[in-house]
């Protein structure tokens, strides 16, 4: 019934893997193509599992999780007087303050709210936090590919990316994570659109 709802959409199933030996998956790859889809999708199908309810899977082998935290969404807080860029790090500190190796952490294009090498510098030490001091179970979306680098040195670090093909000249976004490294951003493609 929901995929006839979906106005003809092809819905994409992709697989998430945080087994211990890969427990923090960073998904690049362009606006639109569904990163931040992909993050919801993984914490809903944690959600219900946790409450015993059916996922829309073929299979599933799901962990309990003491917490689920997302920091996802760029917003300011005015009644609070926090800028966008505040309240991303207020929630992150609070990630890195209350998370545990139980946790599971949906991180969605952290440090967009400043400078860019501002931003990479806060995403890049959110991750290696992730990693080695909670060492949770994580899914990082960003748009700093830099920092696929990071898996040569954090071993259970796993570039993943948005599967995008140009087709006569148009972006196509497939919708599908597969593992590697984005090989280009496709921003000014995107802004065509």
């Amino acid at each position: 019934a929901l995929a006839r709802a979906g106005g003809g959409a092809r819905f994409a199933p992709n697989d998430c893997d945080l087994s211990p030996e890969r427990s923090v998956l960073l998904l690049t790859g362009p606006n639109m193509a569904g990163k931040s889809t992909y993050l919801r999708q993984c914490a809903l199908a944690v959600i219900l599992a946790q409450a015993g309810l059916p996922l829309p899977a073929r299979s599933a082998r799901i962990g309990i999780v003491d917490r689920l935290f997302s920091r996802v969404g760029a917003a300011d807080d005015l009644a609070r007087g926090r800028s966008t860029f505040m309240v991303e790090m207020t929630e992150t500190a609070a990630i890195l303050n209350q998370g545990t190796s139980r946790s599971l952490v949906v991180v969605d294009e952290i440090g967009r709210g400043t400078a860019t090498l501002d931003g990479l510098a806060i995403a890049w030490a959110v991750l290696e936090a992730l990693h080695g001091t909670l060492r949770c179970r994580a899914i990082f979306a960003t748009h700093f590919h830099e920092l696929a680098d990071l898996a040569d040195s954090l071993p259970r670090l796993r570039p993943h990316t948005m599967k995008v093909r140009e087709w006569r000249g148009e972006v196509v976004f497939l919708h599908e994570v597969v593992e590697g490294r984005a090989g280009r951003s496709w921003g000014v493609h995107v802004a065509k659109l």
